[in-house]
Protein backbone atom coordinates (compact mmCIF):
# COMPACT_ATOMS: atom_id res chain seq x y z
CA UNK A 1 0.00 0.00 0.00
CA UNK A 2 1.66 2.96 -1.27
CA UNK A 3 1.39 6.05 1.26
CA UNK A 4 -1.34 8.35 1.28
CA UNK A 5 -0.80 11.60 0.04
CA UNK A 6 -3.86 13.61 -1.25
CA UNK A 7 -7.32 12.86 0.88
CA UNK A 8 -10.28 13.78 -1.78
CA UNK A 9 -13.54 15.00 0.33
CA UNK A 10 -16.75 15.17 -1.41
CA UNK A 11 -19.29 17.03 0.59
CA UNK A 12 -22.28 18.50 0.24
CA UNK A 13 -21.81 20.95 2.84
CA UNK A 14 -25.40 19.49 5.23
CA UNK A 15 -24.43 19.12 8.75
CA UNK A 16 -24.72 15.06 8.04
CA UNK A 17 -21.73 15.46 6.26
CA UNK A 18 -19.45 17.55 8.60
CA UNK A 19 -17.51 14.58 9.93
CA UNK A 20 -15.93 14.04 6.85
CA UNK A 21 -13.24 17.01 6.04
CA UNK A 22 -13.02 17.20 10.20
CA UNK A 23 -11.75 13.58 9.75
CA UNK A 24 -10.01 14.14 6.38
CA UNK A 25 -8.34 16.98 8.31
CA UNK A 26 -7.46 14.88 11.44
CA UNK A 27 -5.83 12.23 8.62
CA UNK A 28 -3.57 14.88 6.98
CA UNK A 29 -2.03 16.09 10.38
CA UNK A 30 -0.80 12.29 10.74
CA UNK A 31 0.01 11.07 7.23
CA UNK A 32 1.38 14.87 6.37
CA UNK A 33 -1.45 14.80 3.36
CA UNK A 34 -2.97 16.84 1.65
CA UNK A 35 -6.97 17.85 1.60
CA UNK A 36 -8.98 18.29 -1.61
CA UNK A 37 -12.74 19.58 -0.79
CA UNK A 38 -14.91 18.81 -3.79
CA UNK A 39 -18.73 20.05 -4.22
CA UNK A 40 -20.67 18.99 -7.38
CA UNK A 41 -23.28 21.60 -8.30
CA UNK A 42 -26.26 19.72 -9.94
CA UNK A 43 -26.73 20.72 -13.40
CA UNK A 44 -29.85 22.80 -14.23
CA UNK A 45 -32.05 21.98 -17.02
CA UNK A 46 -34.10 25.01 -18.49
CA UNK A 47 -35.09 27.30 -21.36
CA UNK A 48 -33.61 30.36 -20.61
CA UNK A 49 -29.73 29.89 -20.12
CA UNK A 50 -28.63 32.83 -18.39
CA UNK A 51 -31.08 31.98 -15.67
CA UNK A 52 -29.37 28.63 -15.26
CA UNK A 53 -25.94 30.25 -15.34
CA UNK A 54 -26.77 32.77 -12.68
CA UNK A 55 -28.66 30.44 -10.35
CA UNK A 56 -24.88 28.31 -10.44
CA UNK A 57 -23.21 31.66 -10.18
CA UNK A 58 -24.87 32.32 -6.89
CA UNK A 59 -24.45 29.01 -6.10
CA UNK A 60 -20.38 28.52 -6.34
CA UNK A 61 -20.24 32.41 -4.20
CA UNK A 62 -22.17 30.27 -1.28
CA UNK A 63 -19.86 27.04 -2.04
CA UNK A 64 -16.64 29.22 -2.17
CA UNK A 65 -17.31 31.25 0.60
CA UNK A 66 -18.34 27.83 2.87
CA UNK A 67 -15.32 26.13 1.91
CA UNK A 68 -13.25 29.43 3.11
CA UNK A 69 -14.81 28.79 6.50
CA UNK A 70 -13.26 25.02 6.19
CA UNK A 71 -9.91 26.25 5.41
CA UNK A 72 -10.12 28.68 8.14
CA UNK A 73 -11.05 26.23 10.95
CA UNK A 74 -8.42 23.67 9.78
CA UNK A 75 -5.95 26.08 8.79
CA UNK A 76 -2.94 23.97 9.78
CA UNK A 77 -3.72 21.63 6.74
CA UNK A 78 -3.10 22.32 2.94
CA UNK A 79 -6.81 22.41 1.74
CA UNK A 80 -7.13 22.92 -1.87
CA UNK A 81 -11.19 23.10 -3.45
CA UNK A 82 -13.11 21.99 -6.57
CA UNK A 83 -16.15 22.67 -7.32
CA UNK A 84 -17.79 21.77 -10.63
CA UNK A 85 -20.64 21.44 -12.53
CA UNK A 86 -22.48 18.02 -13.21
CA UNK A 87 -23.45 14.63 -11.23
CA UNK A 88 -21.88 13.78 -7.63
CA UNK A 89 -20.18 10.38 -9.26
CA UNK A 90 -19.28 12.19 -12.38
CA UNK A 91 -17.31 15.35 -10.42
CA UNK A 92 -16.31 13.64 -7.82
CA UNK A 93 -14.45 10.68 -9.54
CA UNK A 94 -13.20 12.78 -12.28
CA UNK A 95 -11.41 14.88 -9.77
CA UNK A 96 -10.31 12.06 -7.63
CA UNK A 97 -8.62 10.78 -11.23
CA UNK A 98 -6.66 14.19 -11.86
CA UNK A 99 -5.50 14.60 -8.27
CA UNK A 100 -4.05 11.39 -8.07
CA UNK A 101 -6.29 10.75 -5.23
CA UNK A 102 -5.70 7.82 -2.87
CA UNK A 103 -8.05 8.39 -0.50
CA UNK A 104 -11.98 9.36 -0.93
CA UNK A 105 -13.73 10.32 2.26
CA UNK A 106 -17.61 11.12 2.12
CA UNK A 107 -20.42 11.76 4.56
CA UNK A 108 -23.48 10.22 5.26
CA UNK A 109 -25.76 9.62 2.98
CA UNK A 110 -29.37 11.20 2.88
CA UNK A 111 -31.73 8.70 3.01
CA UNK A 112 -34.18 8.44 0.42
CA UNK A 113 -36.72 5.19 1.76
CA UNK A 114 -38.62 4.31 -1.81
CA UNK A 115 -35.55 5.64 -3.80
CA UNK A 116 -33.01 4.11 -2.19
CA UNK A 117 -34.71 0.86 -2.70
CA UNK A 118 -34.62 1.45 -6.80
CA UNK A 119 -31.53 2.72 -7.62
CA UNK A 120 -27.69 3.20 -6.43
CA UNK A 121 -26.99 5.79 -3.67
CA UNK A 122 -24.53 8.53 -4.53
CA UNK A 123 -22.09 7.04 -2.08
CA UNK A 124 -22.78 4.06 -3.55
CA UNK A 125 -21.83 4.91 -6.75
CA UNK A 126 -18.73 7.29 -6.02
CA UNK A 127 -16.99 4.32 -4.61
CA UNK A 128 -17.86 1.98 -8.06
CA UNK A 129 -16.64 5.02 -9.95
CA UNK A 130 -13.40 6.27 -8.14
CA UNK A 131 -10.32 4.03 -8.11
CA UNK A 132 -9.12 4.51 -4.27
CA UNK A 133 -10.42 3.39 -1.06
CA UNK A 134 -13.44 5.07 0.31
CA UNK A 135 -13.84 6.19 3.95
CA UNK A 136 -17.64 6.88 4.63
CA UNK A 137 -17.26 9.38 8.18
CA UNK A 138 -19.68 9.83 10.47
CA UNK A 139 -18.09 10.29 13.71
CA UNK A 140 -17.88 13.55 15.48
CA UNK A 141 -14.43 14.48 17.02
CA UNK A 142 -12.18 12.55 14.52
CA UNK A 143 -10.69 11.01 17.70
CA UNK A 144 -8.29 8.55 16.30
CA UNK A 145 -9.50 4.92 15.77
CA UNK A 146 -8.84 2.41 18.70
CA UNK A 147 -10.67 -0.72 17.56
CA UNK A 148 -10.57 -1.66 13.76
CA UNK A 149 -13.18 -4.82 12.48
CA UNK A 150 -11.93 -6.21 8.69
CA UNK A 151 -14.60 -8.23 7.33
CA UNK A 152 -12.42 -9.96 5.14
CA UNK A 153 -12.45 -13.65 2.42
CA UNK A 154 -8.67 -13.98 2.68
CA UNK A 155 -8.25 -12.44 -0.81
CA UNK A 156 -5.63 -10.40 -1.34
CA UNK A 157 -8.24 -7.51 -2.07
CA UNK A 158 -8.74 -8.03 1.83
CA UNK A 159 -5.33 -7.60 2.80
CA UNK A 160 -4.37 -4.78 0.64
CA UNK A 161 -8.24 -3.14 2.49
CA UNK A 162 -6.28 -4.39 5.97
CA UNK A 163 -2.90 -2.38 4.74
CA UNK A 164 -5.16 0.84 4.04
CA UNK A 165 -6.83 1.09 7.62
CA UNK A 166 -3.08 0.45 8.86
CA UNK A 167 -2.34 3.46 7.44
CA UNK A 168 -5.42 5.07 8.52
CA UNK A 169 -4.94 3.67 12.21
CA UNK A 170 -1.83 2.66 12.83
CA UNK A 171 -1.91 2.58 17.10
CA UNK A 172 -4.92 0.53 16.67
CA UNK A 173 -6.23 -3.13 17.78
CA UNK A 174 -6.87 -5.17 14.61
CA UNK A 175 -9.47 -7.59 14.55
CA UNK A 176 -10.93 -9.63 11.47
CA UNK A 177 -13.59 -12.08 10.83
CA UNK A 178 -14.46 -14.41 8.23
CA UNK A 179 -17.76 -15.34 7.77
CA UNK A 180 -17.63 -19.19 5.97
CA UNK A 181 -20.97 -20.24 3.81
CA UNK A 182 -20.83 -23.69 4.67
CA UNK A 183 -22.04 -26.45 1.59
CA UNK A 184 -25.57 -27.93 3.16
CA UNK A 185 -23.79 -31.19 3.77
CA UNK A 186 -21.91 -29.62 6.13
CA UNK A 187 -24.92 -27.78 7.93
CA UNK A 188 -26.42 -31.42 9.22
CA UNK A 189 -26.75 -32.48 12.53
CA UNK A 190 -24.44 -34.75 12.85
CA UNK A 191 -21.96 -33.03 10.80
CA UNK A 192 -18.82 -30.99 12.54
CA UNK A 193 -18.23 -28.07 10.78
CA UNK A 194 -14.63 -27.58 12.12
CA UNK A 195 -13.92 -30.85 10.53
CA UNK A 196 -15.18 -30.10 7.67
CA UNK A 197 -12.95 -30.59 4.45
CA UNK A 198 -14.26 -26.85 3.57
CA UNK A 199 -13.11 -25.57 6.74
CA UNK A 200 -9.82 -27.33 6.35
CA UNK A 201 -9.45 -25.05 2.96
CA UNK A 202 -10.04 -21.88 4.56
CA UNK A 203 -8.40 -22.63 7.67
CA UNK A 204 -5.22 -22.90 4.73
CA UNK A 205 -6.81 -19.74 3.03
CA UNK A 206 -5.93 -17.84 6.49
CA UNK A 207 -2.09 -19.30 6.99
CA UNK A 208 -1.54 -17.44 2.94
CA UNK A 209 -3.17 -14.65 4.08
CA UNK A 210 -1.76 -13.92 7.07
CA UNK A 211 1.50 -14.09 4.92
CA UNK A 212 0.76 -11.47 2.78
CA UNK A 213 3.03 -8.24 2.33
CA UNK A 214 1.16 -4.97 4.38
CA UNK A 215 -0.87 -6.64 6.92
CA UNK A 216 -0.80 -4.31 10.39
CA UNK A 217 1.42 -5.65 12.51
CA UNK A 218 -1.29 -5.53 15.35
CA UNK A 219 -3.45 -7.76 13.45
CA UNK A 220 -5.00 -10.41 15.37
CA UNK A 221 -5.42 -14.07 13.80
CA UNK A 222 -9.10 -13.62 12.05
CA UNK A 223 -12.18 -15.73 13.37
CA UNK A 224 -13.72 -17.57 10.94
CA UNK A 225 -16.71 -18.35 12.12
CA UNK A 226 -19.74 -20.37 10.11
CA UNK A 227 -22.56 -18.86 8.85
CA UNK A 228 -24.03 -15.36 7.45
CA UNK A 229 -22.14 -12.50 6.39
CA UNK A 230 -25.09 -10.35 7.98
CA UNK A 231 -25.57 -12.12 11.43
CA UNK A 232 -22.05 -13.18 11.68
CA UNK A 233 -20.66 -9.80 11.67
CA UNK A 234 -23.53 -7.97 13.40
CA UNK A 235 -23.05 -10.44 16.55
CA UNK A 236 -18.83 -9.08 16.52
CA UNK A 237 -19.55 -5.20 16.05
CA UNK A 238 -22.42 -5.51 18.73
CA UNK A 239 -19.37 -7.31 20.59
CA UNK A 240 -16.28 -5.57 19.74
CA UNK A 241 -17.37 -2.31 19.25
CA UNK A 242 -15.28 -1.10 16.63
CA UNK A 243 -14.74 3.01 15.42
CA UNK A 244 -13.74 1.82 12.16
CA UNK A 245 -15.32 -1.30 9.97
CA UNK A 246 -13.30 -2.19 6.69
CA UNK A 247 -14.46 -4.43 4.03
CA UNK A 248 -14.29 -5.28 0.23
CA UNK A 249 -16.63 -3.52 -2.18
CA UNK A 250 -16.78 -6.34 -4.61
CA UNK A 251 -19.53 -8.49 -4.76
CA UNK A 252 -17.80 -12.27 -5.30
CA UNK A 253 -16.69 -12.01 -8.61
CA UNK A 254 -18.54 -9.03 -9.60
CA UNK A 255 -15.90 -6.28 -9.13
CA UNK A 256 -18.31 -3.60 -10.78
CA UNK A 257 -20.66 -4.11 -8.24
CA UNK A 258 -21.60 -3.53 -4.48
CA UNK A 259 -21.99 -6.77 -2.09
CA UNK A 260 -25.47 -6.74 -0.37
CA UNK A 261 -23.63 -6.30 2.80
CA UNK A 262 -21.25 -3.61 1.78
CA UNK A 263 -24.04 -1.66 0.52
CA UNK A 264 -26.20 -2.01 3.66
CA UNK A 265 -23.38 -0.80 6.04
CA UNK A 266 -22.94 2.02 3.85
CA UNK A 267 -26.50 3.29 4.16
CA UNK A 268 -26.34 2.86 7.57
CA UNK A 269 -22.97 2.72 9.28
CA UNK A 270 -22.84 1.79 12.69
CA UNK A 271 -19.28 3.15 12.51
CA UNK A 272 -17.16 4.86 10.55
CA UNK A 273 -16.21 2.86 7.42
CA UNK A 274 -13.23 2.14 4.89
CA UNK A 275 -14.57 0.16 1.42
CA UNK A 276 -11.64 -0.97 -0.18
CA UNK A 277 -10.99 -1.78 -4.03
CA UNK A 278 -10.37 -4.80 -5.60
CA UNK A 279 -5.83 -5.27 -6.34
Amino acid sequence: MAAIRTILVATDLKKRSAAAPERAAALARALGARVVLAHAIPERNGTVAGFRLRRNATDKSKIEAAFAQIRQQYSDVAIDQVIASGSVEDVISRTAHDISADLVVLGLHKVRAVLDTLRLTSMERITLAVACPVLVAHTAGAQPYRRVLGAITFAPASAQAMATAGHLAPDAEFNAIHALQLPLKDKFPNSDAQESATMTQTMLLREAFMRMDGLPAQLNMPEIVPGGVHEVLQFRINELKPDLIVLGSASGRKTDSLGNYARDLMRAPPADLLIAKPC
